[in-house]
């Protein structure tokens, strides 16, 4: 149903420190910069890509918007919570967890207010 998902950022440099080691924690790459400037960080069919406004505006975060991210299990959920957090995110909402359908997940903020969430697929 999607092509991708686009998001805006203050501080480029500050994102790719903290989507490189969150994607690569997942088993993914760093993410690449195309012409327009934007970073692209492509990884089992999905496709993140993050950017200053085109407006010129400040980039803001979606109040209510979550951003789901596939991992194949706890570990990488933990390995991207902890790589979130050492590279400017922060945790929020209750710590990584089971869930009762046995979906392993964790959520973040990114350095700019962007709500993440990792999370594994239920075992149910």
């Amino acid at each position: 149903m999607f092509t991708h998902v686009m998001i805006g950022s203050n501080d480029l440099e500050r994102s790719k420190d903290f989507y490189d080691a969150t994607f690569v924690a997942l088993g993914g790459k760093p993410g690449a910069v195309d012409a327009r400037g934007r970073l692209i960080y492509a990884h089992d069919g999905g496709r993140l890509m993050i950017t200053k406004p085109i407006d010129g505006n400040p980039a803001t975060s979606a109040n209510g918007g979550t951003i789901g991210i596939s991992a194949s299990g706890r570990d990488h959920v933990l390995a991207w919570h902890k790589a979130g957090t050492t590279h400017g995110g922060s945790a929020i909402e209750s710590p990584p967890s089971e869930r009762p359908n046995g979906a392993f997940v964790a959520y973040l903020r990114d350095p700019d207010g962007n709500k993440l969430t990792a999370r594994s697929q239920p075992t149910a």
